[in-house]
């Protein structure tokens, strides 16, 4: 095999068990037998379980994000596109949580907040690469703006991996982001 194959085979297998299992219950030595090679060629390719999470996840988000951005919706104003665009990605974000990581380890674990933070930022970062390329934002939008609605928009939907109790809990967080705080980041956006 070859180097981006067995890459490819790790993250494929660690996709599957973290999804299947949550990440803090795999373990290295189940991801390496899932995909057929020797624990050590993980940390050839990876120097830790967390940097397979990372590669899975930033994978993961640059293609739902360029899927998004392809397929604009049927808005017919700037701000109705931007906040359908920053709902999608939002629940893409609750995905993260839900699918891959697991509540329960987020809210327990410092390492688990300190990744939070550091996927945050590199997803902030592909939101605006991606904003600024995409010829369906309007390009008189400043970009300052852009970066303002998704550092804003990306703060308040992480706060609710470290304050929802339940599954209703986020629902209920995520229905009044959407009619009481997005309209008026939206609005500040596109002045």
């Amino acid at each position: 095999m070859e180097a981006e194959e067995i890459k490819e085979s790790i993250k494929k297998a660690s996709r599957e068990l973290f999804r299947h299992y949550g990440y803090k219950k795999t373990s290295v030595t189940e991801i390496a037998k899932k995909a057929k090679i020797a624990k050590a060629t993980i940390y050839k390719y990876f120097e830790s379980k967390e940097l397979v999470l990372h590669a899975i996840l930033m994978d993961y988000i640059r293609e739902s994000v360029e899927e998004l951005i392809r397929n604009p919706s049927n808005e017919t104003t700037q701000e109705a596109y931007l906040s359908k665009l920053i709902l999608r990605v939002s629940r893409l974000t609750y995905t993260i949580c839900n699918e891959f990581i697991g509540w329960d380890f987020i809210r327990e674990s410092a390492n688990a907040q300190e990744y939070l933070k550091t996927l945050s930022d590199d997803l902030e970062n592909l939101l605006i690469l991606s904003f600024m390329e995409s010829e369906v934002i309007d390009p008189n939008i400043p970009p300052e703006n852009l970066r303002f609605l998704i550092k804003a928009s990306k703060s308040i939907v992480f706060s609710f991996a470290f304050t929802a109790v339940s599954v209703a809990d986020v629902r209920k967080y995520f229905i009044s982001f959407q009619k009481e705080l997005l309209p008026y980041l939206v609005k500040a956006t596109v002045i």
